[in-house]
C-alpha cells in the first residue's frame, strides 16, 4: 500500500479538561451556568445559544478556543481574566494549527491523481471561532455582500451557534442547510451528513450506514427545531420539519457502524418524533401529532429508553388535554411518571405532575386537580438537577405558573388563574417570543372570562405587538376566543381597539 500524505482526521493528542472553567462553573448545573451564559449575553447585547452540552464541550477541553461572541460573554462574566485564565488556549496557536491543517490538506490533494478521492477529510480542530476574513458577523444567505454558496472557499461560520465550527470530522465539509420561513433565515433541520442523507432517501436511493456525524446532526436538528420553536411558534415549522423525520428513519433501516451510534440515533430518532409531533400539536393538527407521539413510543419501547418514553408520554398527555380526553391525560401522565421515577429528575417529575393537574381540571376534579399541583409544586421546589433531560430547558417558574393557570382556567376559576397567568408572563424570558405570547393570551382571556374587559384588552394588544414574530394557531385561537367573550362589552375601555385590530389580522390557513 501507498503512504497517505493527508493529515490524520482526528486530533494528534486527546483533549484536556479545561479545569479552571470546571471550577468557575462552581456547584451550578451545566444547564444552570448555560442559562447564566445567556443571560449575560444578552445583557452586552450578543446572542449566544449555549446549552448544557456546549458548557460539557467546553470543561472536556474539545473546544479550545471560544469564538469572538463567547469570547465576549466570557469575559464579560469573569472581569479582569484573560481566556487563559479561564483555561482556553492562546487563539493564535489555535489559529496555528488550524492554518498548518489547511496547508497539508492541501498539499495532499495536489498530490492525489485527478479524479481520486481523498482516502481521509481534512481534520477540524476543536477550535470555535468563525472564519478569519468574517470574526464578528454571523452568516446571512441573503445578504448582498457575503459570500453564501455552501461551497465557497471563505464560507463563514454562525459565531453565535455553539456547535457550528467545530463539528466531528464526519460532519466536515458537509453542505448545511436553511428553511425559509415568513422571510426569516432559520436554520432549521437538515444539518450535515443528515441533509446528504435526506438526498439519498429523496432520491429514492437508500442511505449509507449511519455514523457518529448522522448521530451528531440528528441531535442537532433536534435542538435548532426546539428553539426555533420558543422563537417563532410551530405554524410556518411543521412541514419543514417532517423531512428530517422520515431521514432518520431511513438511516435507522439502514443501519449504523457501531452500536453506540446505534443507541444515539434510536434516541435521536424518537425525539426528533417528539418534536416534530409537538410541532403538528401546536398548530392544531391533532391526528398528526398523535402519530408522531406513538411512533416516539414505539421507539422508546424497542430499545428500553425509560428517558424518551417518559417524554414521549409526557407530551400524550398534554395532546389528549388538548384534543378533550381528559381522562387519556390523566392514565399517560401517570404512566410518564412510572417511566420517569428511575431517572432522578426532581423537575421532570414536578412537570408530569403538572400534566396530571391539567387532565383532572379536565375532569373537574377539584381535588385531585389540586393534590397534584401540590406535588408539582413540591417536587420543582427540589431544584434542577444534571439528570433533568436536555428537551427540559423550557420548564422554568414561568412555565409552571402558565400550567398552574391552565388548570385554573379549566376549572372556571377565573380570579385564580389571570393571577398565575400574570406571573407567568412577568417571569418569561423576553427572548423566548413564542411563551411570552402564550402566558399573555391566557392571562386575556382569564381576565376577559373574569369580568375585567378593559384588562383583557391591554393583555390582548400585548400579544398582538408579539404576532409578528410568532406563528402558533394554538395562540390564534386563543385570542380568537377572547375577541368573542370582549364583543358584548366594545364600549369598555380599550375593547373596541383591540377588536379592530384583532379582525384586521390575515387569516391564517
Amino acid at each position: 500500500m501507498t503512504s497517505s500524505t493527508v493529515t490524520s482526521p482526528r486530533p494528534d493528542r486527546p483533549p484536556r479538561p479545561n479545569l479552571a472553567f470546571r471550577r468557575l462553573r462552581g456547584k451550578r448545573s451545566p444547564a444552570e451556568f448555560a442559562a447564566a451564559v445567556r443571560r449575560a449575553a444578552r445583557e452586552i447585547g450578543e446572542r449566544v445559544s449555549c446549552d448544557a452540552r456546549y458548557i460539557g464541550r467546553v470543561e472536556a477541553g474539545e473546544i479550545r478556543c471560544p469564538n469572538y461572541a463567547y469570547e465576549r460573554v466570557f469575559l464579560h462574566m469573569f472581569p479582569g481574566r484573560t481566556l487563559t485564565d479561564l483555561g482556553f488556549a492562546p487563539r493564535s496557536s489555535v489559529r496555528g494549527r488550524r492554518a498548518r491543517a489547511d496547508e497539508e490538506a492541501t498539499g495532499a490533494h495536489a498530490d492525489r491523481a485527478p479524479g481520486t478521492a481523498s482516502e481521509t477529510r481534512r481534520a477540524r480542530e476543536p477550535y470555535d471561532t468563525p472564519d478569519t476574513q468574517y470574526p464578528h458577523h454571523s452568516y446571512d444567505p441573503h445578504h448582498p455582500h457575503q459570500p453564501h454558496h455552501p461551497h465557497h472557499p471563505h464560507h463563514p461560520h454562525d459565531p453565535h451557534h455553539p456547535y457550528d465550527p467545530h463539528d466531528d470530522n464526519e460532519e466536515s465539509d458537509v453542505l448545511r442547510r436553511a428553511f425559509m420561513m415568513s422571510g426569516a433565515t432559520v436554520a432549521a433541520a437538515s444539518l450535515g451528513p443528515l441533509a446528504l442523507a435526506h438526498d439519498a432517501v429523496a432520491a429514492g436511493r437508500p442511505p449509507r450506514r449511519a455514523g457518529a456525524g448522522h448521530a451528531g446532526a440528528l441531535e442537532e436538528a433536534v435542538r435548532r427545531i426546539r428553539l426555533l420553536d420558543d422563537r417563532h411558534g410551530a405554524d410556518g415549522l411543521y412541514r419543514r420539519a417532517a423531512a428530517p423525520l422520515r431521514t432518520a428513519y431511513a438511516l435507522l433501516d439502514a443501519g449504523a457502524t457501531r452500536q453506540a451510534t446505534a443507541d444515539r440515533l434510536y434516541a435521536g430518532a424518537g425525539e426528533l418524533a417528539i418534536s416534530v409531533g409537538w410541532l403538528a400539536h401546536d398548530s392544531g393538527r391533532f391526528d398528526d401529532a398523535r402519530s408522531h407521539y406513538a411512533e416516539a413510543l414505539a421507539t422508546s419501547r424497542m430499545t428500553g429508553d425509560p428517558a424518551l418514553e417518559a417524554h414521549a408520554f409526557c407530551n400524550m398527555a398534554f395532546l389528549a388535554r388538548d384534543a378533550g380526553r381528559p381522562r387519556e391525560a390523566v392514565r399517560a401522565a401517570q404512566a410518564a411518571q412510572r417511566a420517569a421515577r428511575s431517572l432522578g429528575s426532581a423537575r421532570l417529575l414536578s412537570l408530569l405532575a403538572l400534566r396530571e393537574a391539567g387532565g383532572w381540571a379536565g375532569l373537574a376534579d377539584r381535588v385531585g386537580c389540586e393534590q397534584a399541583l401540590t406535588r408539582a409544586q413540591a417536587l420543582f421546589g427540589q431544584g434542577p438537577s444534571d439528570a433533568d433531560p436536555e428537551w427540559m430547558t423550557f420548564y422554568g417558574e414561568a412555565e409552571l405558573e402558565g400550567l398552574e393557570a391552565q388548570c385554573w382556567s379549566t376549572l372556571g376559576d377565573w380570579p385564580r388563574a389571570a393571577r398565575h397567568a400574570r406571573r407567568a408572563a412577568a417571569l418569561q424570558d423576553p427572548h423566548f417570543t413564542r411563551n411570552l405570547a402564550l402566558y399573555s393570551a391566557e392571562l386575556a382571556d382569564d381576565l376577559a372570562r373574569g369580568g375585567r374587559p378593559d384588562e383583557a384588552a391591554g393583555a390582548g394588544m400585548r400579544v398582538l405587538d408579539l404576532l409578528g414574530e410568532v406563528q402558533s394557531s394554538r395562540i390564534h385561537t386563543m385570542l380568537a376566543g377572547t375577541a368573542r367573550v370582549l364583543l358584548p362589552h366594545r364600549r369598555a375601555s380599550g375593547v373596541s381597539a383591540f377588536l379592530d385590530r384583532h379582525a384586521s389580522l390575515p387569516r391564517t390557513a
